[in-house]
């Protein structure tokens, strides 16, 4: 109960001080516009602009996010206004319509979205200023000043910019290094608070309480995934503060990517409970192997004192490791136990060793990340980003968002000033701060932002309503509103997209004033709202109207052809470790996306189109996911053992002959299983499958395709026996393999317990990757029987027919040849 008080406590805390932030560098704003000197608020002419500014910089941001944003706002006005300023200059404000508006508007869109690696925020400051400057000149039509004009909207956005950093600075400023420290700070508590449970729960006397122990560790996994998270934001904040705050040089540090190694252990100690809940308690402590509760107790504590000394310290100032005890607690491991069910526990052993060294590696320190960790020291800074931006051939991943983004503006500035000259910007505006980094599910992200933009807006209304005659009272009444919306911002339901859309919304009705009755703005806001809404989506439709659902068969078919090449890699030869992770990485990367197509096609409506099956396909990635972590230490316990193998002299390549050998039957036994799912995967439907044959005449019995490939392994009766006949020959000839080695003094002694663990490591890796395998194809088949319900899925037998057919068109080839 203290836990979660205390939690709820944390997460007030965090929103009632980024909405002071928020409120504070709005009442800045409002102040500066409404009640500053007439000289300065008739340069800030566009006071609705500079609220846009401050909610795209200021939100959740520290000091080194304002000051950023800084560098943002500044690249984005010489990229904007400068070829803006000269078009009015050169057309002449008076000679300016709606469609050569909506030109140019299209033409400034295409010049900032088009070069690559720039800054979203950046694009959209850039996007709203280009929407502002152009369509008011055509508003004010002779009146606008070709000159001043583009600078007054600088002007408003730089009074933006600077409210964002005085709102980071007062009454005591957000750094960046203090909050990542502090996040540190909360990992390593963490960090040690799961290792503690996970051990508690490997020496349970009894399978509940281990359980017990293991459900308990499940909230502070997803803490920790969301620790490392924000650390590694701020990480990219901190190189902004260095700069400016030298006095705090020795203060930063960059934990990330040890923190990140630290996850991963952990990671394998969980699914080591997991497999091995059923044998709890475990066996093997103080059996055979001598290794009990008093070693792991001796580990723990060291393992917990180094992530404290060398994960918050400088390395400078961290006491020495105290590794020889951790090398004596585990060189009671001097044998491998040929019982399947022992795998788990060895398997933990490891991850708990691999947790230890990974503990001990040496901080990054500041004076190592000189030339690449602060922007602004780096000569040719400003160079370097307009010309790599520029410099890159022109490709179709790059075309078609800028394409995509200059036609759905230009249409929405078209449309919005069609249906109202005077409030048509804002149909633009819509369209340019909405901007997206990446594809996303379009239909539920226009209907959280408009659900938004009409909460903001009516609440905006209301404010006006109530504080009619107290200008100064509307700004107070923002700040419940932000209170509110940076829970939306964090919610599953509205997200950051709709949030922010309610706060622009509000704001824009409460810190302005003379922009007539607010009733009026309210419905032409939501109306120019909807228009530049139904301009993303139209352009959306005809741009890319391939389905989420579709690119997630597609991104499947890729993973599987990964997993077929991570799986051919894994090898006891030398350079293997390098070739297994660099197609691990390539894997992890592509389940990633597999995520994000999975995330928007269960977004996306269905309209005339089958159900997108969500459920099956989540746990398909879970699969995945936890096939890339086996991957990834089954490639440290071949890196270790490539590593020990140096020392054992000849007698190491006899023994590996057999292992790989029983690795060959496993590679064999796994690959042709993915072979199978990567022809099933790479079907657009059974019918088209079935059309195909009967177009080419080729028999259905099956043979042709059988005949072609006689060692596949048949999917739909998955052979247990022969799998634990491989794995059973695997450990056997391990254990054969550590005892021919004896173990005369400490170090060998060492090395003995090294290999056990990283065989033992392996074995386990291999079990788990089949289990793993074989729960995907249970997915595939849930797939393909929702996609045809009335028929008998056998994957097999589709295999087949599939490899009958690319036979077929193979010898066609051929003959024409």
């Amino acid at each position: 109960m203290s836990t979660t008080t205390g939690r709820a406590r944390a997460v007030w805390f965090r929103c009632l001080a980024s909405a002071f932030r928020t409120a504070l560098a709005c009442a800045i704003v409002g102040c500066t516009t409404l009640y500053g000197p007439a000289s300065i608020r008739h340069h800030i002419a566009f006071p609705a602009f500079s609220y846009v500014t401050v909610i795209l910089i200021v939100t959740d941001a520290t000091l080194g996010d304002a000051l950023h944003g800084c560098w943002l706002a500044l690249y984005a006005t010489v990229k904007s206004l400068g070829p803006a300023l000269l078009s009015l200059w050169l057309i002449g404000p008076a000679r300016l319509s709606r469609g050569t508006i909506s030109v140019a508007v299209a033409l400034g869109a295409f010049l900032v979205v088009f070069p690559r690696g720039t800054h979203l925020v950046a694009r959209r400051i850039a996007l709203g200023q280009i929407v502002i400057v152009y369509v008011i000149a055509y508003i004010n039509g002779v009146h606008t000043e070709a000159i001043m004009h583009p600078l007054r909207v600088a002007a408003s956005t730089a009074i933006g910019v600077l409210a964002c950093v005085l709102a980071l600075l007062l009454p005591y400023p957000r750094l960046a290094c203090w909050e990542l420290r502090l996040n540190c700070e909360r990992l390593a508590e963490n960090v040690s608070e799961r290792l503690n449970l996970y051990v508690k729960a490997f020496c349970a006397e009894d399978n509940a309480l281990g359980l017990a122990y293991i459900s308990q560790a499940k909230p502070l996994s997803v803490a920790g995934a969301k620790l490392l998270q924000s650390i590694k934001r701020y990480q990219e904040s901190v190189k902004w503060e260095r700069l400016p705050l030298r006095f705090l040089r020795n203060f930063y540090s960059n934990p990330g990517e040890r923190l990140q190694e630290l996850e991963i252990p952990l990671r394998g100690m969980e699914m080591a409970l997991t497999s091995c809940t059923a044998s709890i308690p475990v066996r093997i402590l103080d059996g055979e192997t001598r290794y009990g509760p008093v070693q792991l107790e001796e580990n723990v504590s060291l393992t917990q004192k180094q992530i404290k000394n060398c994960l918050l310290r400088d390395s400078l100032n961290a006491p020495e490791s105290n590794a020889g005890n951790l090398v004596e607690s585990h060189q009671t491991l001097q044998t491998i136990s040929t019982r399947h069910q022992d795998l788990p526990s060895f398997f933990f052993l490891f991850c708990m060793k691999l947790l230890h060294c990974k503990s001990l590696a040496k901080p990054i320190t500041p004076t190592q990340q000189k030339g690449s960790s602060t922007p602004c020291k780096q000569t040719g800074f400003f160079k370097s980003t307009w010309m790599s931006n520029w410099s890159t051939s022109v490709s179709r991943k790059r075309l078609m968002p800028a394409f995509k983004c200059s036609l759905s503006l230009g249409l929405a500035v078209l449309f919005g000033l069609i249906y109202s000259k005077k409030d048509g910007y804002w149909s633009g505006l819509t369209v340019a701060i909405s901007l997206a980094a990446a594809r996303e599910a379009t239909f539920k992200v226009s209907n959280v932002k408009a659900q938004g933009t009409v909460l903001g807006t009516v609440y905006g209304v209301f404010g006006c309503f109530v504080f009619e005659r107290y200008l100064s009272l509307r700004f107070i009444s923002l700040l419940p509103w932000f209170v509110v919306t940076n829970f939306l911002r964090h919610s599953k339901m509205y997200g950051q997209a709709g949030g922010i859309s309610a706060v622009i919304g509000a704001v824009l009705v409460l810190g302005r004033k003379k922009f007539g009755p607010p009733s009026e703005f309210a419905i032409a806001r939501i109306v120019e709202t909807f228009i530049g809404l139904s301009c993303s989506i139209m352009v959306d439709l005809l741009l890319q109207p391939t389905r989420a659902s579709s690119l997630a068969k597609v991104q499947l078919f890729k993973c599987f052809e990964t997993l077929s090449a991570c799986i051919s890699s894994i090898s006891l030869a030398a350079n293997s470790k390098t070739n297994l992770l660099e197609n691990q990485r390539r894997l992890k990367l592509d389940v990633s996306e597999l995520g994000k197509f999975i995330a928007e096609a269960e977004a996306e409506p269905n309209f005339w189109f089958l159900p997108f099956h969500s459920a099956c396909y989540f746990e398909l990635l879970g699969s995945f996911s936890k096939l890339v972590d086996l991957l990834l230490f089954s490639a440290d316990a071949v890196g270790l053992l490539e590593h020990e193998s140096q020392k054992f002299g000849g007698s190491w390549k006899e023994s590996v002959n057999k292992l790989d050998g029983d690795l060959e039957l496993f590679k064999e036994m796994a690959g042709s299983l993915v072979k199978c799912f990567e022809d099933v995967t790479k079907l657009l439907s059974l019918k088209s499958l079935e059309k195909e044959l009967e177009n080419k005449n080729i028999p259905h019995d099956l043979e042709r395709g059988k005949s072609s490939n006689r060692n596949i392994f048949k999917v739909s009766g998955l052979d247990e026996d022969r799998i634990d006949s491989i794995i059973s020959s695997y450990l056997q000839h391990s254990k054969e393999m550590v005892d021919r080695f004896h173990a005369a003094d400490e170090g060998e002694r060492e090395l003995k317990s090294q290999v056990v663990l990283c065989l033992s490591a392996l074995g386990f890796c291999m079990s788990n990757l089949i289990k793993e395998t074989s729960e995907i194809e249970k997915r595939i088949i849930g797939i393909l029987q929702w996609e045809n319900p009335s028929k008998h899925i056998n994957l097999y037998e589709i295999s087949c027919k599939i490899r009958a057919l690319y036979t077929t068109e193979q010898y066609c080839t051929n003959l024409q040849f």
